[in-house]
């Protein structure tokens, strides 16, 4: 069972195995593995001085795999889910297998979604975030950020270009669009 101090059965036998899978094995010989001694199972079963490790507490029903039965002993708690993005992760996690793509896709979709709710909830305060100083695109400029790409090798180069791209579209569309609705707003109080 997992996260128990027990050593896990083995579904078939080394002979088994080897039987069934052509060259299965090879490296057994103890003589041939120079990592043989620690390998090897301990009866005082690994120094863990409990059976089953002690549970966290949940303050609030937690995300967990379909595949397994119960939540982990622990987890992280820095991070709560909320809003819709929490939303996307909870139905990742109820509705599909980890060994899925939706599950991993949904989860992707979640985390752009919680970035633009940080946007949205910095710009609704007094002290919104300032893309110019807070990406580090200033420091392209003074530490050598630039001639840092060429002649490197570093894998980053190619898709250098599309980084403006990423970085300022969505700042530029966001506003664009308050600058629509407040021109749409002006308009329509003129008249």
């Amino acid at each position: 069972m997992t996260y128990t101090s027990e050593r896990p059965p083995l579904p078939e036998t080394s002979e088994q195995l080897r039987a069934r899978i052509p060259g299965w094995g090879a490296d057994l010989d103890p003589k041939d593995r120079p990592s043989v001694p620690k390998l090897q199972w301990q009866e005082d079963r690994t120094g863990a001085h409990w059976e089953f490790p002690e549970r966290q507490p949940e303050k609030w029903p937690r995300e967990r795999s379909i595949e397994h039965e119960f939540l982990t002993p622990v987890f992280g708690t820095s991070c709560p889910p909320a809003g819709f993005s929490g939303m996307l992760r909870k139905l990742s996690y109820r509705k599909y297998s980890e060994g899925r793509a939706a599950h991993w896709l949904l989860l992707l979709a979640a985390d752009r979604v919680d970035a633009w709710e940080s946007h949205i909830r910095s710009l609704l305060t007094l002290r919104p975030d300032n893309p110019i100083t807070q990406t580090g695109v200033l420091s392209e400029f003074s530490r050598h950020g630039v001639s840092s790409r060429f002649g490197k090798k570093r894998a980053d180069v190619k898709h250098q270009m599309l980084d403006p791209v990423i970085v300022t579209g969505p700042w530029v569309l966001v506003g664009g669009l308050v600058f629509a609705a407040i021109r749409r707003m002006l308009r329509r109080g003129g008249r």
